[in-house]
């Protein structure tokens, strides 16, 4: 396969397939013929592309005409891989992304969509993603990729979301439970691309969440699945992605799907065939992946932003302790202590639960910001390590993952050295336990955890030197990954303290103006 003077591909088939393409395909040609072998010429465009990508099965992705004819817009650089991801999806009307967490594949996505529309192929995109990245990563990155397109959030009120998509917005950024809250509309708004994110979270096919995706998919509608890991849990979850890109791929019923990738041991008890990964492998198709330690032109270290809103009682708290601040600062000289202190009881409240003066703990709640922890999870094949600064929330955090059976353990102030010494052994050299869920002061300094490769703050330290040396951890000799930093924030707070550490703010003089800043001085 080669392209000749940018204008058409030269391709070497059997005369079977050569006569499908031929008969298919009207800016086609036969070159010539030889035994079994046929030499033909195709137009190279979006078009003729799109179609001999659906017709045929080729061993490596066909040349997109985006290579040719789009101005990568943004103000980034797409890497290689990016590139290639990009041209695959443009040239493939359903199909997965299964690149790793951390590969920027939302920004594929977005020139790939941008480049379509510059081709009259499509009009609106319809984003289906988890509450935690709208605004960070979907919008951020329309906003860093194609600033020329405009967007919006669709979240909030009833009325509230069908107004935006009665908009004529070109990206509409949706949650997944909000697409039934309003998916008669969306079904009258004109989205010719639907882009869901994290697409396991549509694995099956009897919750009201799948059965409302596959209710607004038209015949005509283009959809881009995307995922880190694609029936990481089970073979089984499949089924229900197959079912919407290619159910032809399947079995009609989804038990029929499991006799295939599962045998059964006992009653209850089911484990994967040995044939089940080649079977997710070619139910899962057409699909693209590149892992991160493919990507050889990544930085080592990539960082992320999860947005999870306070609860009502959070936020209460929350304005209620930043007006008392205020009163007592009024009229007073902000030192760095009493700076660290005041703004220590807004990061406590922000990352679920505050403590008095007698020690007792005010809890909040933080479902939403576990969920963020657990999609971060879902998204990586890795170990990962998550810093929570608060002792109290350490344990709920903990008691979470037990609950969702996620292998962890504690490396907190009371654990003994000989114990944390036994834990990191453990963490490092077996496949268990798969999170440490680690107070940072306890473990930011001369210890290697190179077996994970993302790291995920709870809420922020209040050193720069301990973020620093935190993301050390892992950042290492020995780590054989590209890295990923995760940061959840939900409170003004939170963004600020992780711009300062991002940004390696001298800490004493940057807290008294940050300080000042949150309560309004």
């Amino acid at each position: 396969m080669k392209v000749i003077k940018n204008k058409a591909i030269e391709l070497t088939l059997r005369n079977e397939s050569a006569n499908i393409v031929l008969g298919d395909i009207k800016k086609s040609k036969l070159l010539e013929t030889k035994d079994a072998i046929s030499k033909i010429l195709i137009y190279w465009g979006l078009d003729e592309m799109t179609r001999l990508s659906s017709i045929l099965n080729f061993n490596k992705p066909l040349p997109s005409p985006v290579t040719r004819d789009y101005k990568w817009t943004g103000i980034y650089n797409p890497f290689r891989h990016q590139k290639l991801t990009t041209e695959f999806l443009t040239l493939n009307t359903k199909a997965f992304c299964f690149n790793e967490a951390g590969t920027g594949k939302t920004s594929s996505v977005l020139w790939a969509a941008d480049y379509l529309m510059e081709q009259k192929k499509i009009k609106r995109v319809l984003i289906i993603c988890p509450l935690s990245i709208m605004y960070s990563a979907w919008q951020g990155d329309i906003f860093n990729t194609c600033m020329h397109r405009t967007s919006a959030v669709c979240h909030g009120a009833a009325h509230k979301r069908k107004k935006i998509i009665e908009g004529d917005y070109e990206f509409v950024i949706i949650n997944y439970d909000g697409v039934g809250v309003v998916k008669e509309d969306i079904k009258k708004g004109g989205f010719d691309l639907i882009v869901v994110d994290e697409c396991n979270a549509y694995k099956s096919t009897s919750t009201a969440r799948w059965k409302t995706l596959r209710n607004i998919i038209l015949h005509s509608t283009r959809i881009w699945m995307l995922t880190g890991t694609p029936a990481s849990q089970s073979p089984v979850d499949a089924y229900g992605l197959a079912k919407i890109i290619c159910p032809d791929r399947i079995p009609k019923f989804k038990n029929a799907w499991r006799d295939r990738v599962m045998y059964q041991v006992s009653r209850f008890r089911w484990l994967p065939r040995n044939t089940s990964k080649d079977d997710v492998y070619k139910a899962l198709q057409p699909a693209i992946r590149f892992a991160k330690d493919e990507c050889l032109d990544l930085p080592e270290v990539m960082y992320q932003t999860r947005d999870i809103p306070l609860t009502a009682q959070a936020q209460k708290y929350y304005r209620e302790l930043k007006n008392q601040m205020l009163i007592e600062t009024s009229g007073e000289s902000v030192t760095a202590v009493n700076a660290a202190a005041g703004l220590n009881k807004l990061l406590q409240i922000s990352g679920g639960g505050v403590y008095t003066d007698d020690k007792k703990v005010i809890e909040f709640d933080i479902k939403p910001r576990l969920s963020a922890l657990l999609e971060v999870l879902e998204e990586t094949e890795h170990k990962v390590i998550v810093f929570v600064p608060y002792r109290h929330t350490i344990e709920i955090v903990s008691k979470f993952l037990d609950s969702h059976y996620i292998s962890n353990d504690i490396i907190n102030g009371d654990v003994t050295a000989t114990k944390r010494a036994s834990i990191i052994n453990e963490f490092q050299t077996s496949d268990n336990p798969r999170i440490l869920v680690i107070q940072p002061q306890s473990a930011s300094h001369g210890v290697t955890l190179t077996r994970a490769n993302v790291v995920l703050f709870w809420s922020p330290v209040m050193s720069v030197e301990v973020y620093l040396q935190c993301i050390a951890r892992m950042d290492r000799v020995g780590q054989k990954n590209k890295m990923t930093v995760v940061h959840l924030q939900g409170s003004d707070v939170e963004k600020r303290m992780y711009a300062m550490l991002r940004g390696k703010v001298s800490q004493h003089t940057k807290l008294v103006d940050l300080y000042r800043e949150e309560i309004g001085l």
